[in-house]
């Protein structure tokens, strides 16, 4: 004696069973590959935009800071109390000193403007990954005085600059001359190349050391702001009222973290999941209408069947359960089996796009 319920045993039957009308044997099988290969979509989907998202996010903090303090609208000054009390923070595991400001940079025939960043090389290090982004020299060749420089890869090849050649750095805080205001205009050595694979930062940041931005912007003492390590980038936004809350005797300065930094492509990036995961929904959405259009073919080849149950004492409700049952199967199969073809093509997507561009390429 079977021990599964009556509808759940013939639904299943029904299931496995060949049908007098192999159209809809036909659209049974369309419908469950449908789902499977909707789903399997769908995985692969997301898990690539989710890859994309997770390496971009670590391009970008591998450069940009995960908190930073600045001041509003003018330089921050006292910034060493502003270290020390950002320390007591128990989740700001490093902090370091920056000045920023803009410049154009020459060398030959050649110009391009370029974020200009002054930095101590020993405590930028310990918030940032540039000292492993390296591609020629090392930060530690930034000595103070000595006026060097580093530059993304991108600008160092669009100016062709090598190592050890000279490049002109002109900044907009010009000075008075009795022919009138001139640009600030100093020569640099360069000393390093860093490729971060983000032609925001490759093609447009040049760092130099702090002293030497400090002369060159006329800081005096004070610099742009600090930047700040947390032991936990994706907890900025907790930690931003603690940091808060340590610099309540400060005046004047501004927090932000790595997301308020690059709010455009974070928007971008989660409304691009958001879209591709409702077209592939779409999909799904489609196949499993097939599912009905299979059911109500199903019923039609099984009228006969259907009359016998009734006479044998079957009630309407165990009738249409038994076909909800057959659905309910064709949709569960076709999703186990996108979910497996999905993470199977997810977790090898390295090695099947180069294999398929070099057979359609």
């Amino acid at each position: 004696m079977n021990s599964l319920p009556f509808e759940l045993f013939v639904g299943w039957r029904y299931t496995r069973a060949k049908r007098k009308n192999h159209f809809t044997s036909f659209i049974s099988i369309t419908s469950m590959v449908g789902i499977a290969l909707g789903v399997a979509v769908l995985i692969i989907v997301l898990s690539v935009m989710n890859g994309f998202g997770t390496e971009l996010r670590n391009r970008i903090l591998g450069v940009a800071s995960h908190m930073q303090v600045t001041g509003i609208n003018s330089p921050l000054s006292n910034w060493q109390n502003v270290v020390e009390q950002a320390k007591t923070v128990p989740q700001v595991i490093a902090a370091a000193p920056y000045v920023m400001g803009q410049g154009m940079l020459s060398f030959g025939q050649y110009a391009q403007g370029a974020i200009v960043r002054g930095i101590v090389p020993a405590q930028e290090v310990q918030v940032a990954e540039l000292g492993n982004k390296m591609k020629v020299g090392k930060l530690d060749d930034l000595r103070a005085g000595e006026f060097g420089i580093v530059l993304g890869i991108d600008l160092a090849r669009y100016l062709g600059a090598e190592l050890g050649d000279k490049v002109m750095l002109m900044t907009p805080n010009g000075q008075a001359t009795p022919a009138g205001m001139v640009p600030r205009m100093k020569q640099f050595k360069l000393v390093g190349v860093f490729e971060m694979d983000m032609k925001e930062y490759d093609g447009n940041l040049a760092l130099i050391h702090i002293e030497d931005a400090a002369k060159l912007y006329r800081m005096g003492d004070d610099v742009s702001g600090v930047r700040l390590k947390l032991d936990d980038p994706f907890h900025a936004s907790e930690v931003s009222p603690l940091l808060s809350l340590a610099l309540s005797g400060q005046q004047n300065y501004y927090i932000s973290d790595w997301v308020d930094e690059n709010p455009n492509f974070f928007a971008a990036l989660k409304m691009e999941k958001r879209v591709m995961f409702i077209i592939m929904a779409l999909v799904v959405a489609v196949a499993a209408f097939n599912i009905v259009s299979t059911l109500i073919m199903a019923v039609t080849d099984k009228r006969a069947d259907i009359a016998i149950m009734r006479t044998l004492g079957a009630s309407p409700s165990s009738i249409m359960q038994i076909f909800v049952v057959q659905g309910a199967l064709i949709g569960v199969i076709g999703t186990l089996a996108g979910v497996i073809l999905g993470v199977l093509v997810a977790l090898n997507i390295d090695v099947i796009v180069p294999f398929i561009e070099h057979l359609f390429g």
